[in-house]
């Protein structure tokens, strides 16, 4: 519940922010990917700027989950490695108990089920 608040109180006054940056930023950009060719000067058709910026930090936020996911490969790697292992190693403790527990009279086996102590 505490996180959905806290989440909210980032949130909102963030979207407000966001919206008052578009509005304050509606005026029509050239864009031009060359930079060896300059932009017409005025041809009167464009893309908003604040369009412009949303989309870079878009694209900055997607590169940047790609990269940190990326670097965590090795980390994640390693913890499959450690699970497979610690699943192996309980599996062969369940074998011994069990081979233990086969080993036993059935006297001795009546009185662990009672006594539950394997």
């Amino acid at each position: 519940m505490v996180k959905k608040i806290a989440g909210w109180l980032v949130l909102v006054p963030l979207c407000v922010v966001l919206v008052a940056f578009a509005l304050a930023n509606r005026q029509l950009v050239a864009l031009n990917f060359n930079p060896l060719v300059p932009a017409p000067a005025d041809t009167g058709h464009g893309v908003p700027l604040f369009l412009v910026l949303y989309a870079v930090l878009l694209i900055g936020v997607i590169l940047g989950g790609a990269a940190t996911w990326l670097a965590q490969g090795v980390h994640r790697q390693r913890e499959r490695h450690w699970r497979r292992e610690a699943q192996q190693f309980a599996r062969e403790v369940e074998a011994l108990r069990r081979k233990e527990r086969d080993a036993l009279s059935p006297a001795d086996r009546e009185i662990d089920d009672l006594l539950d102590v394997r």
